[in-house]
């Protein structure tokens, strides 16, 4: 056990150390400051306005931006359909996959549009899979531009927090190009060697055939002694699926394939990378709205819930299950020979440690990649990831949307302490009235409702029985974990779950597009609203929204709200499924 938990703190220290700084990079280049990087981009960054011929200076309203990201989205979320659909005609597809069914192209290209990267295919079967024109020049392409949607939105709203009396909230193209140019493709492209470094392939070459190294005899008595090489440009696009919160995997099983993840190096780098730019957000919302303790603050917050999420998932994965240990069946201690505990579904090259580290971090992140099988987890460690997704990924979430969904906890937070008080609440020195208070309340129970509105349908058509690889709680579990994941913009699966199916599909991709959509339009009102007003002194019937208590308070509502919103269907899955195994 000390072995995990000295992986554990490691990783969680490598991350804050390098969330910093990164977090004082992108508040200068969302600022418009100069950086070391200025000199080389800033004449591309130019000649991107003038060949799009897009007004850098303009300061847009906020239904004027919301109206651009909206549109912006749709224009990206047709090219993507149409690539699904017409695969089997474009270039770049050696293995001459056709196009995917209409509803696993809408679920598709619903997936990869919300940065969520929810698959319901494999990428590398014939049935379903995708070329690597569309994995480039589709999903690649949304990886970046989605993951700088969420952070566009959220330097709106900082923009609502710091302008006084003001209408615009910065120019949405603008946003865009700086987010791409300066801090996502650097990243990457950084990544990307690292990766192939390690071993990633990064190549065009078809898929090989290739000798086993022992013949495998199948139980209809067919002797195989050949075996497929899935190949492809795989590096650039793990490393945007990681750096920009989006998991989907460039083959089916994702960061657990050996391609993917070759190395214990690459699992770290990864790992690292998936939580990274969120890390980094609350550090520059600390820089930009001067006042660095609000950032720590929120900073804090998320990271006790992911301090406690790690330890519970490490824990309950570390101590097995009875039935393992049972009459001494099988040895579930830790020692010097094997990692023990619950290595079911798990890569004997990373262990418990790295696994239960990277599902934790996985889900309190949209991101949703996965080096282990959810599915094969304890109940207990099988819930928390759940959880996560269930919070409204606002623990640290997505580039930009985890933070500013975090936000609109606090804004609910600063209401419910006001009531205590009988005073209009304020928030980074604006008063927070009805409007905000409505819009805020959406952007916290967006996802509640898709999710539970999803997988309530699902449960009540016959059909999803047949989807399920287990019954009772667990099969319960596994519909739920699958709405989660789409509520949460998250992506990962309890694999074992076939969602390739038309109401599956579509209801997935419909909850998808929900809970992305409306937090933000709520988020870019929030902005709109705030921008408008005048600062308010600080007085003492202020509540402080830096000090130990308000994070407090503000972990309190954030449980609240989940505990309030999912403990009945949890109960029914995961928590029944443990009572069933201590039973």
């Amino acid at each position: 056990m000390s072995n995990v938990v000295i992986q554990c703190v490691l990783y969680l220290v490598i991350l804050v150390a390098l969330g910093i700084p990164l977090g004082k990079y992108m508040g200068k280049v969302m600022n418009g400051e100069k950086v070391f990087l200025s000199k080389v981009l800033s004449p591309v960054e130019h000649g991107i306005y003038k060949l799009l011929h897009i007004d850098k200076d303009e300061d847009m309203t906020w239904k004027k931006y919301a109206v651009c990201t909206v549109v912006f989205s749709v224009i990206g979320f047709i090219f993507l359909l149409v690539m699904c659909l017409g695969q089997g005609i474009l270039p770049l597809n050696p293995e001459k996959f056709g196009g995917q069914s209409w509803h696993l192209a809408f679920n598709t290209t619903s997936s990869f549009v919300t940065n969520t990267n929810w698959q319901a295919y494999s990428a590398e079967n014939p049935s379903g899979g995708l070329s690597y024109f569309t994995q480039m020049l589709g999903l690649n392409v949304q990886n970046f531009v989605s993951a700088a949607t969420g952070i566009a939105v959220l330097f709106a709203l900082i923009r609502g927090f710091l302008r006084v009396k003001k209408k615009g909230l910065g120019n949405f193209y603008t946003d865009m190009t700086k987010i791409v140019l300066y801090i996502l493709l650097p990243i990457c492209l950084i990544s990307a060697v690292v990766l192939v470094s390690q071993g990633v392939p990064q190549t065009f070459r078809e898929y090989e055939e290739v000798d086993l190294l022992e013949p495998v005899t199948l139980e209809d008595g067919t002797v195989v002694t050949k075996e497929v090489i899935p190949l492809g440009p795989a590096a650039s696009q793990i490393a945007i699926k990681q750096a920009g919160t989006n998991g989907g995997g460039f083959w089916g099983v994702n960061s657990a394939h050996p391609f993917e993840n070759p190395t214990p190096l690459s699992n770290m780098f990864e790992m690292i990378l998936l939580l990274l730019i969120p890390v980094g957000l609350c550090f520059t919302f600390g820089r930009n709205i001067k006042d660095m303790r609000q950032g720590r603050a929120i900073f804090i917050a998320m990271f006790l819930m992911l301090v406690v999420a790690l330890g519970i998932v490490a824990f309950n994965e570390q101590a097995g299950t009875p039935k393992l240990a049972q009459n001494g069946a099988v040895d579930i201690a830790a020692g010097a020979d094997q990692a023990g505990g619950n290595m079911e579904g798990k890569e004997t090259r990373f262990g418990i440690a790295t696994s239960s580290a990277w599902a934790a971090f996985t889900t309190a992140a949209s991101n949703g990649s996965v080096n282990s099988m959810h599915d094969s987890y304890t109940p207990i460690g099988g819930m928390i990831p759940m959880l996560l997704m269930m919070l409204g990924e606002v623990v640290f979430g997505g580039t930009g949307c985890g933070l500013y969904g975090m936000i609109g906890f606090a804004i609910l937070t600063v209401f419910i302490a006001g009531l205590m008080v009988g005073r209009t609440p304020e928030y980074l020195g604006k008063k927070i009235e009805p409007f905000e208070m409505k819009m805020a309340v959406l952007v916290c129970l967006a996802t509640p409702i898709g999710i539970l509105i999803g997988s309530g349908l699902a449960c009540l058509l016959p059909a999803t029985a047949d989807s399920l690889n287990n019954p009772g709680a667990h099969g319960l579990s596994e519909v739920l974990y699958a709405y989660s994941s789409a509520g949460g913009n998250n992506g990962s699966a309890f694999a074992g779950f076939n969602a390739n199916t038309p109401f599956l599909n579509v209801s997935i991709g419909l909850v998808m597009l929900f809970v992305r959509f409306l937090p933000m339009l709520a988020t870019l009102a929030i902005a709109g609203s705030l921008v408008q007003k005048k600062k308010v002194a600080v007085s003492a019937g202020t509540l402080p929204t830096h000090n130990a208590m308000f994070i407090f308070l503000l972990v309190f509502i954030v449980l609240l709200v989940g505990a309030l919103s999912f403990f009945p269907a949890l109960a029914l899955g995961p928590i029944a499924e443990f009572f069933q195994m201590i039973a």
